[in-house]
C-alpha cells in the first residue's frame, strides 16, 4: 500500500467509522436479523478486501458477491467468511465453488447436476440458496416451480438446501404496490414450501431493509447502503438520513499554468478560456474512473471552494481552472472529487446527475490502480 501511494497522487480513502455506523444502523432497522452485505464489484469500488475484513470483525459472517472468483481471492487473502455467489453460474464455475465451499445461487436444472456432481466428486456437502424470480426478471425461476426444483435438489446428496430467496425491482421506488405484490408471490411459495425445512429465507435488498420490514424475514442482503449512499430519493424512512458516505476520492495538482484568453484546452479544444486563466493539472482522469462525459459539466473543490473542470477529460489527466484561487494555490495542493472541503462538500450523487446514471456506477467505476486508504476517524 506504501508503495502505491506514493506512486499514484490520485487516491479514494475508505472511512470504517463510517462502515462501522452504517452496519449498526442497518442492523437495527433489520430488526436483529442478520445481515448479508453485498461486497461484488470490489464492494463497490471501496476494495473489497478492506470492506470484507472490517464486515467480518463487525460479526457479519455471510457476504454476497457476484461471481465465485470474487469469493476465491477475498478467500485466499485470508478473509474469513461465507460466500454467497448471487449471479446465476455456469457448469465450468461449479470446481470453483465446491473448491471454495461457496454458497452459489441456483435457478436450473444444469446448475443442480452440475454443482451436485462437483460436490460428490469433492466429498463435500455444498449448500446453496433457490432463487425465485418475483419480478425481477434477471435470473431464477417462475414461484409455480419452486418445488419442483427443491425435488431435484434432494435428488442431488451432496447439496443442501441453505435458503429460499428473491429479489426487488422497484422497492426504493414511493409507490410501494409492485415491491407489496412481490412479497405477496414470495410468502405464497414459502407457505407452499414449509414443509421442505430450508433454514433462511432471505429477499430484502437497502431499500427495503429502510422501507419494508415485512421482507426482512431471516437475513437482509443490503448493498448501496452499507456504504453511506441512499439507495434513491425515495426512500421514506426519514432514518435514511443517518447514512454516512464511507469514500472520498481526491487528488493533487501537479502542474499550474497561465493561459491567455482564447486558449484551448485539452483534446480538440472543447474548451477555450474567455479570459487570462489559471489552469490546474491533475493526475486523474477515465483510466482511475473520472468518467469522460463529465468534461466541462462538473466542479472539484480546491482550497474548500468549487472550481470548474475544463477541457476533455483524459484517460490519466483532467484541467480545472483555479483563477479564483490566483496567489492561494500551489502544485501539490489536495484536491476533492468527491467529499467534503470545509464548508462544501461534493457527492457521488452529484456526479451522477450531471451524466443521467446513478451513484452505483460512480463508485463502481474507480478503478483498482487508485489506491484504497484506510481511514479509523472521520
Amino acid at each position: 500500500m506504501t508503495d502505491a501511494t506514493a506512486s499514484h497522487p490520485t487516491r479514494a480513502w475508505i472511512h470504517l467509522d463510517r462502515l462501522t455506523h452504517n452496519v449498526r444502523l442497518l442492523q437495527e432497522l433489520a430488526g436483529g436479523v442478520p445481515l448479508w452485505p453485498a461486497i461484488k464489484a470490489n464492494a463497490y469500488g471501496h476494495d473489497a478486501k478492506l470492506v470484507a475484513r472490517h464486515l467480518v470483525s463487525l460479526g457479519c459472517g455471510s457476504l454476497c458477491v457476484s461471481y465465485p472468483q470474487e469469493a476465491a481471492e477475498l478467500l485466499e487473502s485470508g478473509v474469513r467468511a461465507r460466500f454467497i455467489v448471487l449471479a446465476a453460474s455456469l457448469p465450468e464455475q461449479s470446481e470453483c465453488i465446491v473448491e471454495h465451499d461457496l454458497e452459489p445461487v441456483v435457478c436450473t436444472e444444469e446448475m443442480i447436476e452440475s454443482l451436485g456432481r462437483a460436490a460428490a466428486r469433492a466429498g463435500r456437502q455444498l449448500a446453496v440458496h433457490v432463487k425465485v424470480d418475483t419480478g425481477m426478471g434477471r435470473i431464477g425461476i417462475p414461484p409455480e416451480e419452486t418445488r419442483h426444483l427443491l425435488t431435484r435438489c434432494r435428488e442431488q446428496p451432496s447439496l443442501r438446501v441453505k435458503g429460499l430467496m428473491s429479489h426487488f425491482a422497484r422497492a426504493g421506488e414511493s409507490d410501494k404496490s409492485f415491491s407489496y405484490w412481490q412479497i405477496e408471490a414470495f410468502d405464497r411459495v414459502r407457505a407452499a414450501t414449509r414443509d421442505a425445512g430450508i433454514p433462511f429465507q432471505h429477499f430484502a435488498n437497502s431499500a427495503a431493509v429502510f422501507d419494508l420490514p415485512e421482507s426482512h424475514l431471516d437475513a437482509v442482503r443490503p448493498g448501496i447502503a452499507i456504504y453511506g449512499l441512499r439507495p434513491s430519493e425515495a426512500i421514506a424512512n426519514p432514518r435514511v438520513s443517518e447514512l454516512r458516505p464511507v469514500l472520498e476520492w481526491g487528488t493533487r495538482i501537479t502542474f499550474l499554468k497561465e493561459v491567455p484568453a482564447g486558449t484551448g484546452l485539452s483534446y480538440g479544444h472543447g474548451f477555450r478560456a474567455t479570459r487570462p486563466s489559471l489552469i490546474a493539472t491533475l493526475p486523474v482522469g477515465y483510466g482511475d474512473g473520472l468518467h469522460r462525459n463529465l468534461s466541462n459539466r462538473h466542479e472539484v473543490l480546491v482550497g474548500g471552494r468549487r472550481c470548474p473542470q475544463v477541457g476533455t477529460i483524459t484517460m490519466g489527466q483532467t484541467l480545472v481552472d483555479v483563477t479564483a484561487l490566483q496567489g492561494r494555490v500551489a502544485p501539490g495542493d489536495s484536491v476533492t472529487l468527491i467529499g467534503r472541503q470545509g464548508e462544501e462538500s461534493i457527492t457521488a450523487d452529484e456526479l451522477a446527475a450531471s451524466l443521467g446514471t446513478i451513484h452505483y456506477e460512480i463508485v463502481t467505476a474507480i478503478r483498482r490502480r487508485v489506491p484504497r486508504i484506510s481511514v479509523e476517524g472521520s
